[in-house]
């Protein structure tokens, strides 16, 4: 063989081994996670026959607090997200776009739970970032507040909440809030936010009714933590308490940092000329010392049996019994949207739980399934586009599809999101405190 000729063939050998390892790279890159059992009926995918590799990003991303006490819910809604993910193989549309997700922290140290303004700061990364299509969040109402007007000038990029159930995103609530809600919220009059999880106009009206017909109560006490979700759950719950008939003896913010609650539970304790009320009520998350307002409560009025004491799911949580100490919390009630948690669930849900426990540990959060349900609705979006002819990487498109979602059958269920983006499953479940963990005791329309 001539040095010439040699060259050549060398040449031509080369470049095949170069092409063979580019078109194996971008196959493993497609297929990197391997696919759970499914435990909804996923999108089908599209009829296009697969590309030679993914054309485009879509990105995705979460924002919850993964600093501080909600840590224990928001850890299992972003494994879901992921698991959802990888049951489409971390691609779309036949395999012509691959999905990327990133889990943010829209907490700080500094606070020890969610902060406006690394919320906000998230919001506008991913607002400046055009290869996002999806934002899952948030967690906190208050940090919904903040993203969902920045979002809504941004494409509008889709926001889907896994957890916000603050009736003023959406909707009108109940008396004392802001006004201008909701449209103040978007600027752009195109609504571009939707949550999986019931808001407050139920959960506080169930919670209420639940106190009345259940427990017999005929006086409460209210306390909320000084934030928007806090406020609003108990601004609902106070006011159909109220047309119940029960006497509402006090509704007012607490010092989340405060060091104890002692003298405000001493108050508490005669405001039902002179003695204690039948109830108290609690709006607020974990995070703002909730355990510690448990903890004086029982100091100063005994156990929970007397004094039944009840707030929204910002204190279902394991952390909450744990922080408050299982006797001490022995009792509380807490109410989650949704049905019972795991035992009746759907057909669909009660196969998510096995796939997420092989995967990540024993699952005891509710939460956790709607976060597989947000990222299940956004896939399903992005696969109606591309079935449709349209553009998945344009914002709008995306945002519009999932906007549309009609009769999905997903693991909560068959739903759809209305014209304001709320769901219309509206089934919440009461748990209660018992020998260390929640245990449900009743599902409400």
């Amino acid at each position: 063989m001539s040095k010439r000729l040699f060259v050549l063939v060398s040449l031509v050998i080369a470049a095949s081994m170069l092409l063979a390892a580019c078109g194996g790279a971008a196959t493993a890159a497609a297929t990197q996670a391997p696919a759970a059992t499914s435990a909804a009926a996923a999108p089908a995918a599209t009829s296009a026959p697969a590309a030679a590799g993914p054309v485009a990003t879509l990105k995705i991303v979460s924002s919850e607090p993964m600093t501080g006490a909600s840590l224990t819910q928001t850890q299992t809604i972003v494994n879901a997200e992921q698991l959802r993910l990888d049951e489409a193989k971390n691609v779309a549309c036949g395999g012509k776009y691959a999905l990327a997700f990133e889990a943010w922290d829209d907490a700080s140290a500094a606070l020890g739970k969610w902060d406006p303004a690394v919320e906000t700061a998230n919001a506008n990364k991913a607002a400046a970032d055009k290869s996002i299509i999806g934002y899952l969040g948030t967690f906190n109402s208050g940090a919904a507040k903040l993203s969902i007007p920045i979002l809504n000038q941004a494409g509008p990029l889709v926001m889907i909440s896994p957890a916000n159930t603050y009736g003023g995103l959406t909707t009108t609530v109940g008396a004392d809030v802001p006004g201008g809600e909701p449209d103040k919220y978007y600027p752009t009059k195109v609504r571009n936010y939707a949550r999986v999880v019931t808001n407050d106009n139920v959960q506080g009206l169930v919670d209420a009714n639940f106190m009345f017909n259940k427990l017999g109560a005929k006086s409460v006490y209210v306390l909320n933590d000084n934030e928007l979700y806090g406020q609003g759950v108990a601004n609902v719950f106070a006011d159909t308490a109220k047309k119940l008939g029960i006497n509402v003896l006090g509704n007012e913010p607490i010092d989340p940092k405060a060091a104890d609650y002692k003298a405000l539970m001493t108050k508490i304790s005669t405001s039902n000329k002179g003695n204690p009320p039948d109830a108290i009520f609690v709006g607020m998350v974990i995070d703002n010392n909730a355990a510690q307002l448990l903890k004086d409560k029982v100091a100063i009025m005994g156990d929970n049996t007397k004094v039944k004491y009840m707030g929204p799911d910002g204190i279902q949580t394991q952390a909450m019994i744990d922080g408050a100490g299982a006797t001490t919390a022995e009792g509380i009630y807490a109410s989650v949207a949704g049905l019972a948690f795991p035992d009746a669930l759907t057909d669909a849900g009660k196969k998510f739980v096995p796939v997420y426990d092989a995967k990540y540990g024993h699952l005891t959060a509710p939460y956790s399934i709607y976060g597989y349900e947000d990222m299940n609705v956004l896939l399903n979006a992005i696969e109606t586009v591309c079935k449709n002819g349209g553009d998945p990487t344009d914002r709008a498109t995306v945002t519009k599809a999932v906007m549309s979602t009609k009769d999905f059958n997903g693991v909560l269920g068959t739903f759809s999101f209305d014209a304001n983006g709320d769901t219309t499953l509206t089934d919440m479940t009461i748990y209660q405190a018992q020998g260390g963990k929640y245990v449900a005791v009743g599902t409400f329309k």
